[in-house]
């Protein structure tokens, strides 16, 4: 089975463009002022204008309020919101109902007692993201490249498609999706140089470890 890959966190157009030749699933845009991959609205609505039907744009947001929401998807237009805060089942089910959009509800595991919070995500999502948590004081709730025990996961099924996320690399992600059984992954500092960089040849290698196929190379500017 085709596993399915999520490339996050971009800001450039030759990153867009090198996520969709490399064959990815997802095209995922930072809507987090925190976050160096950080993205406005109306600069995410230029680059997704280069993302080809059959890749869904994903817009990730932390813990944002109905009105940052409906200021993102009024200039941006997502495909799927990924929520990777503390929002609770009830606030996925919320979000769902008033912007009509596909919630992938991302949750962070570090021991076996985070378990139960996947289970309680996946009855209000549509997709899940099993993330690496992170430590105390981390400044940021994901794309930090730190992976965790991907055992806790290992050969478990969940009703909703899900994402293995969180310290993947073009040099570890097959091996992460052999223990996982993991349907599809997600990757943002794996395949960068710097913070929001990202590099079209660790791309494509991450893509191709994890079984993406490549495709055309998408002209956003081509007439027709």
């Amino acid at each position: 089975m085709a596993v399915a890959v999520k490339i996050c966190g971009l800001v450039r157009p030759q990153d867009v463009d090198a996520a969709v030749a490399a064959g990815a699933t997802y095209a995922g845009f930072v809507f987090y002022p925190r976050s160096p991959r950080a993205v406005a609205p109306a600069a995410a609505a230029a680059l997704a204008a280069r993302v080809p039907p059959g890749v869904a744009k994903v817009a990730l947001t932390v813990d944002a309020d109905d009105a940052a929401l409906s200021a993102i998807l009024d200039a941006f237009p997502a495909d799927i919101l990924q929520l990777h805060g503390a929002e609770t089942p009830a606030r996925v089910a919320e979000v769902r109902a008033r912007f009509g959009l596909p919630v992938m509800k991302a949750v962070g595991v570090a021991t076996a007692s985070d378990l139960p919070a996947l289970d309680a995500a996946m009855r209000s999502s549509d997709l899940l993201l099993v993330d690496a948590k992170p430590h105390p004081g981390a400044d940021l709730p994901g794309g930090n490249g730190v992976p965790f025990d991907w055992r806790l996961v290992a050969g478990r099924r969940w009703p909703v498609p899900w994402l293995l996320a969180g310290g993947l690399t073009p040099a570890n992600v097959a091996a992460a999706i052999r223990l996982t059984g993991a349907p599809g992954v997600d990757v943002s500092s794996g395949v960068e140089r710097a913070p929001g960089v990202k590099d079209a040849d660790l791309i494509a290698a991450f893509a191709a470890a994890a079984g993406a196929l490549p495709r055309l190379l998408y002209d956003a500017d081509a007439p027709g």
